[in-house]
């Protein structure tokens, strides 16, 4: 999972894959915006087939926090 989800944010915001660690905050360390975060949980529901509850949308704020959920989901 990731992988995945590095290899969407290193596309989606332009950044190398190396630059992206589990501990990295999506908007304050990678530069994104809240309409890329929007777009990559749309891309990871679609690439994934699971539904990302939307009370769980705002407590996203690390790369590992996004693999965490999509794991448990």
């Amino acid at each position: 999972m990731y992988e995945l989800v590095t290899d969407m944010l290193s596309k989606q915001i332009s950044i190398p894959k190396d630059k992206i660690t589990l501990e990295s905050e999506i908007i304050k360390d990678l530069g994104a915006d809240s309409l890329d975060v929007f777009e990559l949980l749309a891309t990871l529901q679609d690439e994934t087939g699971k539904t990302i509850p939307e009370d769980k949308v705002i407590t996203l704020k690390t790369v590992g926090d996004v693999v965490s959920l999509l794991e448990t989901l």
